[in-house]
């Protein structure tokens, strides 16, 4: 028999039911979206992770201000203090928290990325909670930070920033 091979199907294409399909990478190689990055006077929304659902909530950057520590009755910083005011509101139909003690790093320059939040209080209302849809807190986040300038971060447990505020350098 000339012009036969030993495989009859050497240049058939398999079925398309054997041919494995490709799936696009997950985790560290998938390409990962920024953070909003907001300025003094901006605004952002971000979807707010909780064990189970999730909701908009939209997080206004008012103001921010370094300050002594006599100022908000605190004891001695690592760093300086800066105080941030922001609005968080849940625009969302389900509850969404924001958590910023634990969940914010700063970052700048040379430095690692470290932890800043604090527990200090100026005395404003806290925005640290869950809020309902339609629900708004205006307060200050005093955070502890190594130098003016820099940015600070807000992780919402999803491993990558949910938002990214931007310090001043005066």
């Amino acid at each position: 028999m000339a012009g036969c091979s030993s495989s009859t199907d050497a240049n058939v294409d398999p079925p398309p039911s054997s041919v494995p399909k490709r799936e696009k990478a997950a985790g560290p190689t998938q390409k990962k979206d920024k953070a909003p990055v907001l300025t003094v006077g901006k605004n952002a929304s971000y979807d707010a992770a909780s064990s189970t659902t999730r909701a908009t909530l939209s997080v206004t950057f008012r103001a921010a201000k370094y300050v002594t520590a006599s100022e908000i009755s605190a004891g001695k910083p690592k760093g300086r203090f800066a105080v941030i005011t922001l609005e968080v509101t849940n625009n969302g139909s389900r509850d969404g928290a924001f958590h910023p003690y634990g969940f914010m790093k700063w970052e700048g320059g040379d430095r690692v990325a470290q932890g800043v939040a604090t527990l200090y209080s100026t005395g404003t209302q806290s925005v640290d909670s869950t809020y309902h849809p339609g629900e708004s807190v205006t307060g200050d986040v005093v955070l502890d930070v190594p130098r003016k300038g820099g940015t600070v971060s807000y992780y919402d447990g999803t491993g990558t920033a949910s938002l990214t505020f931007v310090m001043p350098a005066k």
